[in-house]
């Protein structure tokens, strides 16, 4: 099966009161991508997702936003993925990620969950053989604060942050397309460290 990226889930929750949360960076990765391509989602009951397709580096690439709650995220994914007959090596899933600083964005196959729900439940789904994409949030510096933090909005360094880290990460899907996660990684992370 080919590693080719086909497929690009980014994460968050539905309700308009979470739209500018950080938790939905992954959201705003796919909807960023839609806005350059041109594209509008609309929502598919048999994923129960909102989806697009939009044209990059020559090819029909999936836009997905669960429409399930973070925490749900796996089965509107998997859904996804049989109906294409897809592999989870073509899917990249994107999310937001407390364990990185704001202004750092990696990218990484395979692993575990490191705690956030919505990778835990696509791993739970789809196996863990899936490319992430890690949009770094930051973190409030205590854990019982994590869950006020990532559900709210960031400071206006913060979200300027993400959205340049989602630019970065823009630049560089041409190769994870190709299959070429090496350059896409050492490209994205030099970047994202300068």
């Amino acid at each position: 099966m080919s590693n080719e990226l086909r497929i690009i889930a980014g994460l968050g929750n539905p309700d308009e009161k979470y739209a500018k949360t950080l938790h939905n960076a992954g959201f705003w990765f796919v909807d960023e991508l839609a806005r350059r391509g041109a594209a509008g989602f609309a929502y598919q009951k048999k994923f129960d997702a909102d989806c697009c397709r939009v044209g990059l580096s020559g090819q029909d690439i999936r836009l997905v936003k669960p429409q399930s709650y973070m925490n749900l995220s796996g089965g509107p994914v998997r859904a996804v993925l049989d109906y294409y007959r897809l592999a989870p090596s073509q899917l990249l899933v994107v999310h937001d990620e407390i364990d990185l600083p704001p202004g750092t964005v990696r990218l990484k196959q395979g692993g575990g969950h490191g705690g956030h729900n919505g990778v835990r439940d696509v791993i739970k789904h789809c196996g863990a053989e899936f490319l992430r994409l890690r949009i770094g949030v930051g973190h409030p510096g205590e854990k019982t604060r994590v869950r006020g933090y990532v559900l709210k909005r960031g400071s206006g360094d913060v979200e300027a942050a993400v959205e340049k880290n989602i630019d970065q990460a823009i630049d560089v899907l041409p190769w994870l397309i190709d299959g070429d996660l090496d350059a896409a990684m050492k490209k994205l992370h030099t970047k994202s460290e300068s």
